[in-house]
């Protein structure tokens, strides 16, 4: 093995390696007073910080096969890239990197120039055992990019996506546009721009994740109806897979059979590696309206917003927060649940759409903020009344506070899930309830359980909870890793016995694998497997994620060992 490192890396700014973010990104002074002021109510009497993780702290394997030269120009085995590719932005993934325990290093990182490096990468990995995983962004928060995949392969490769970052046609007429897989979300935001045009998906991963990566784990974004995930957008694909390219027919809609799109919306990349799609653009939202009201509890909100989801208003922005997610959202002193929401058009003013909401909603209200209406093009959705405004800063940062509150030992995660109306409210009392007992049981100590609806539906809701728990005071993060694992577990347990969902839109991975074998049913997965062996005989992408390959022993998948 050449002891060069190949290929001097990724081409776009260079990243925090361990945890959210660019590298060069940092806390405000009054960003870092807020998370001590959030310390000091969840930990009082402080706690040990473990030091944040330096390149040299780590001593990674040497890859296991070496780089043959026709991969040289694109492949990197540097240790920075490496690391950048080890794992995705989960709770477990930051405290492994804290703790300096990498297990499952890629072996190569290779960043293919055009789609006949990824078959020729494919072949390879084919023909001599070594497992692909296809890379986007690496935001995942269910263990879907780490090359965890037993001992049963030579080696493994995370194949980033990063060159494939272009917007290729734009059909003016028909509003859609072919873009490459491997863009981000403010690049193709950027390039649609100049012609009046937008996607209009905005996950909070906005600023990392690309558009391969929505359409491959189902990804929920900006609007919290009508159009809530990126399969309302995909008009069509092309994914390289072993055994050939399958690109299907752009199309309006179609009743052909089950559809091809279908199949590989959520695959993961266990099926190919997705290079490009057409997507349905929309122009660019010139009115809108947004205001915020408070409800008693989080039961009469609810209320509220079912009325809304069923009376065919469709407001982009529909988000009702429980007493607890209000407070921590720093929004004010005042007690209840909280409604933000918002409409926009590109077409008309919204004075009508928010006067029709508001007879709805107000009923049961007992205040509301003022109206704030805008007539301007903006490029994302923008927060305008105080309230708004305040919740999605604290949406948006909270990935970058939580380098520093796991660092101090507290355990801060999220999971969500999606149920039909009849029985939201037993789900959401049922989880908060039972989160706070196995906190107890398993920290010793009392923790923090919140919930906000980001999506809603005429049949139902999607219900995002957060939790903070301590996990430990004097700096041992590998005992934190333990109880999350436990937490998490309870928390996949909880959503699936009570009817949710395993994941609305954080996708299943490896960690939420348990989960998805029980929602799914066991014929079905057959088949998915059957479709796998088709597309990809030896079973090398992404192994572990969703199901196993036929004939593969993986072993117990990703951090939680789930079977």
């Amino acid at each position: 093995m050449s002891k060069s490192n190949h290929k001097t890396g990724s081409a776009r700014a260079k990243l925090r390696f361990w945890g959210w973010g660019y590298a060069d990104e940092q806390l405000g002074d009054d960003e870092l007073q807020m998370i001590d002021l959030m310390l000091e109510e969840l930990m009082p009497g402080g706690s040990v910080e473990v030091d944040e993780p330096q390149l040299d702290d780590f001593e990674l394997p040497p890859p296991r096969v070496e780089v043959p030269q026709q991969f040289l120009v694109f492949t990197s085995i540097s240790k920075y890239d490496r690391l950048v590719h080890s794992f995705g932005k989960s709770y477990a993934d930051l405290v492994r990197m804290l703790l300096r325990r990498v297990d499952n290093p890629p072996d190569w990182v290779c960043f293919p120039r055009d789609e006949s490096d990824i078959e020729r990468i494919l072949a390879h990995a084919t023909e001599h055992n070594i497992a692909v995983i296809p890379f986007g962004g690496g935001t995942s928060v269910c263990g879907a990019v780490e090359p965890a995949v037993g001992d049963s392969y030579r080696a493994t490769i995370s194949l980033d996506l990063e060159h494939f970052n272009r917007v290729l046609e734009i059909d003016q007429t028909s509003r859609a546009a072919r873009v490459q897989a491997g863009i981000l979300g403010p690049d193709l935001e950027a390039a649609l721009r100049p012609h009046g045009l937008t996607l209009r998906h905005f996950p909070q991963s906005f600023k990392f994740s690309t558009l391969g990566g929505w359409i491959a784990t189902r990804a929920g974004g900006h609007f919290a109806t009508l159009y809530t995930h990126v399969d309302d957008f995909v008009e069509s694909t092309r994914m390289i897979t072993p055994r050939g390219i399958m690109h299907t027919r752009r199309l309006p809609g179609s009743g052909a059979g089950p559809s091809p799109d279908r199949m590989v919306l959520g695959s993961e990349g266990i099926l190919g590696v997705i290079t490009e799609a057409w997507v349905k653009l929309q122009q660019v939202p010139r009115w809108r309206a947004s205001t915020s009201l408070r409800y008693a509890n989080f039961s009469h909100g609810a209320d509220a917003v079912r009325r809304i989801a069923q009376a065919g208003l469709y407001p982009s922005n529909c988000r009702l927060l429980d007493e607890t997610e209000a407070h921590w959202s720093g929004l004010d002193g005042r007690r209840g649940a909280l409604l933000v929401i918002g409409f926009e058009s590109a077409d008309h003013p919204q004075t009508a759409s928010m006067d029709r909401a508001l007879a709805v909603l107000q009923s049961n209200a007992t205040e509301s903020a003022d109206i704030v209406y805008s007539d301007t093009q903006q490029d994302a959705p923008v927060a305008t009344d105080g309230a708004v405004a305040q919740w999605r800063n604290a949406f948006l940062r909270m990935p970058y506070y939580r380098n520093r509150l796991v660092a101090r030992g507290l355990i801060v995660d999220t999971f969500e899930t999606a149920i039909t109306w009849d029985r939201w409210q037993v789900m959401y009392r049922t989880v908060v309830s039972g989160m706070q007992v196995a906190m107890v049981e398993i920290s010793g100590q009392p923790g923090r359980v919140s919930c906000r609806f980001t999506h809603v539906y005429p049949d139902g809701p999607a219900l995002y909870f957060s939790f903070f728990a301590i996990g430990s005071r004097r700096g041992d993060l590998q005992a934190a890793l333990q109880m999350w694992r436990e937490l998490k577990s309870r928390a996949n347990q909880l959503v699936i016995s009570l009817g949710g969902t395993i994941t609305h839109h954080h996708a299943v991975g490896r960690d939420h694998r348990s989960g998805y074998h029980a929602q799914s049913p066991e014929l079905y997965r057959g088949m998915l497997a059957a479709a796998k062996v088709e597309v990809d005989p030896q079973g090398v992408l992404n192994p572990g994620v969703l199901i196993d390959p036929i004939g593969r022993n993986v072993g117990p998948s990703g951090v939680l060992g789930d079977p």
